[in-house]
């Protein structure tokens, strides 16, 4: 596995879709680890797609995307590929008898899970049109051959009808293994050239699924067949040059998962890694080239989104933690209605200072607005503690002077101000019933206007007045 990557930059990002499982009555969203160790142990950052209903709505917010890894999962939607064969002989499509022994047989497998199709068809035709690497394992190399407008068996066992390959045992998940034939001149020949039989090109994979390739899409190029003719591996040749950033290809077994006996994390063959290996070498010159295209575009001195951010020096990094705890104190003072240490004040000066010396500095429109919204609010802060200080001043001188008087001379205190707040009481009440009456009599005036003014006495009077003064 290669060396810890360098973390002085930012690391290409991967998507990985999600699958959904039931743990205690609930749903639980999971990825294979395998998957995670293999990204992150050659240089990528692996980006977790929840597979949970209207992300495939929001995959816009997932941006950048530097490539994406598409793994285990249930059946795909039928609806979306049967179209592509439907020219074809149908000798080979299930009966309804048949489909119901499938799903007996495979009811994890067999279920139909909308929502993840939804995503993973957008994510990998994103791939398609902007040429983002592309790995698929199993279900994934599946997508990606759905995605192209290819084909599936529904169930390799009822319609390819050969019982000369198992490819599913569920009593022995990692340690099952069945026969391939590597093509030469494809990536994977290359990766597994030293581990190939002699005599025919072959070699032992491990694969766990009931699906597979009917019909490969037309931009695709076959690397590996089953002894029974479905297609263990195919690849996009006018997309494959991971140093340049190129990267599709699909693989119906799971290489991750070819593992030594006895809980060893030793793989069967090298090969196996190279996949994963040579996946994220093309998502780093992915992003390398988008990088560079966008820098083209920049305006010398700007930062570019995923680049690293400039280091400082150690006063200059004093000033903006002292700056930043100005502001944020700021906005803890307007959450917390104003409550700070007296230690804490003096610290609301810098976000001020900060304010007054870059006052005449080259700032575009939207960052002087952002400036002005924080200086208000550090001047909102510092008034608003002054204000709680002389409320407090008075409220502190009150509590003493009471603390003097006697008890009889304290109920007379109050009983005035019940009084008082009787009486206040009382004239507002009148006062509002005054105006309420002004209104309704304005009201009936405006009323009987209005009731003159549209009267025929009114109309010829005022006519009359109109010729006279002609």
């Amino acid at each position: 596995m290669a060396s810890s990557p360098d973390l002085s930059r930012v690391l290409p990002r991967v998507l990985i879709v999600s699958r959904r499982t039931v743990r205690k009555n609930k749903f639980v969203d999971f990825v294979g680890e395998y998957h995670l160790d293999l990204i992150v142990g050659y240089g990528a950052v692996p980006v977790i797609v929840p597979r949970v209903a209207g992300v495939h709505t929001m995959l816009d917010s997932f941006e950048p995307i530097h490539g994406v890894l598409l793994c285990e999962g249930e059946d795909i939607d039928p609806s979306l590929y049967e179209s592509a064969d439907a020219d074809a002989d149908a000798a080979g499509a299930l009966s309804p008898e048949q489909l119901e022994a499938v799903r007996r047989l495979h009811p994890s497998d067999a279920a139909i899970d909308h929502e993840k199709d939804s995503i993973e068809l957008r994510l990998a035709r994103r791939c398609l049109e902007r040429n983002i690497p592309y790995l698929g394992i199993c279900r994934g190399s599946q997508v990606l051959n759905v995605a192209c407008g290819g084909s599936l068996y529904q169930d390799v066992e009822h319609e390819l009808g050969s019982a000369a390959v198992r490819h599913i045992n569920y009593d022995d998940y990692d340690g099952h293994r069945h026969p391939v034939r590597v093509l030469p001149g494809t990536p994977l020949h290359e990766w597994f050239a030293d581990d190939l039989s002699a005599d025919d090109g072959g070699l032992m994979v491990n694969s766990y699924h009931h699906q597979g390739v009917r019909r490969l899409a037309q931009r695709f190029a076959p690397m590996a067949f089953a002894p029974d003719g479905l297609v263990e591996g195919f690849y996009d040749p006018d997309a494959y040059s991971p140093a340049e950033g190129k990267f599709i290809m699909g693989l119906q077994f799971h290489p991750e998962r070819m593992r030594k006996p006895g809980g060893s994390d030793e793989f069967d063959y090298p090969g196996c890694a190279r996949a994963y290996q040579e996946f994220v070498r093309a998502v780093v010159a992915y992003q390398e080239k988008q990088l560079a295209a966008a820098a083209a575009h920049v305006p010398r001195g700007a930062l570019l989104p995923g680049s690293p951010k400039p280091l400082l020096n150690k006063e200059m990094e004093k000033r903006r933690r002292a700056i930043s705890r100005s502001f944020s104190l700021a906005k803890d003072m307007y959450l917390s209605g104003g409550h700070t240490k007296p230690a804490e004040q003096r610290d609301l000066e810098a976000g001020a200072e900060f304010l007054e010396s870059n006052a005449a500095a080259s700032l575009s429109v939207q960052q002087e607005k952002r400036l002005k919204q924080m200086g208000a609010t550090v001047r909102n802060a510092s008034g608003y503690l002054n204000s709680l200080k002389v409320n407090g001043g008075r409220e502190a001188a009150a509590r003493a002077l009471m603390a003097e008087m006697t008890v009889d001379q304290l109920a007379d205190l109050a009983s005035f101000y019940q009084t008082m707040g009787k009486i206040c009481s009382e004239v507002l009440d009148r006062k509002l019933q005054a105006f309420a009456t002004a209104e309704t009599e304005l009201v009936q005036i405006c009323r009987t206007e209005l009731d003159l003014s549209s009267s025929p006495e009114l109309t010829w009077m005022t006519s009359r007045r109109g010729d006279a003064a002609n």
